[in-house]
C-alpha cells in the first residue's frame, strides 16, 4: 500500500490529525510541514497514478475540486500566489500539493526571493521546526474548513 493510501485509511479511521474535509473526489489535508504557511494537499480518493486514468467526468470534478481547495487556501492564508504540483514520482497516487506563496517566503538565492518552491532547500522546508503545533493545526484546519464551506 502507498503512503497516500495509508493517510486516507487514517482519515477513514478518524486518526489523521491533518484531515480537513472530504469532497466528492478527494480529501483536503493540511501539510505536515508549514514553511509555506497554509501548505495543503488534495488527495484523490482512489489509488490512481495518472489523470488520464480517470473517466472524463471524474477527472473534471477532481480538477474543479482542486481549484476550489486552492481558492480556499488562498483566501484563508492571505496569499499573493498559489503554486500547484501534481507529480507522483515519490508517491504514485494522485494528489495535489497546494503551496500558498507570499513575498520573501524563501531566502534570496540570487533570484529575488520569488522562485519556485523547489528552489528552497528540502532540509529547510521539511525541518521539524516547520511542523505546526497542535493548537496551530486545529486553528488552520478550522479556518480552512470554514472557507471551504463558504465556497462550496
Amino acid at each position: 500500500m502507498c503512503l497516500i493510501c495509508d493517510r486516507i485509511n487514517m482519515i477513514k479511521k478518524g486518526t489523521n490529525p491533518y484531515f480537513v474535509k472530504e469532497l466528492e473526489t478527494g480529501y483536503v489535508v493540511i501539510g505536515d510541514y508549514q514553511h509555506f504557511k497554509g501548505y495543503s494537499l488534495f488527495l484523490f480518493k482512489e489509488h490512481k497514478t495518472e489523470l488520464f486514468q480517470l473517466d472524463y467526468s471524474t477527472k473534471m470534478k477532481f480538477l474543479e475540486e482542486m481549484s476550489v481547495v486552492a481558492e480556499a487556501v488562498s483566501r484563508t492564508f492571505d496569499t499573493e500566489k498559489m503554486n500547484y504540483e501534481l507529480l507522483g514520482n515519490g508517491d504514485s497516487h494522485l494528489h495535489w500539493h497546494l503551496f500558498p506563496r507570499v513575498s520573501g517566503d524563501i531566502e534570496d538565492y540570487g533570484r529575488n526571493g520569488k522562485g519556485p518552491v523547489w528552489w528552497y532547500p528540502m532540509e529547510k522546508m521539511y525541518n521539524v521546526d516547520n511542523c505546526p503545533s497542535e493548537t496551530e493545526l486545529v486553528n488552520m484546519k478550522s479556518k480552512l474548513s470554514e472557507e471551504l464551506e463558504k465556497i462550496l
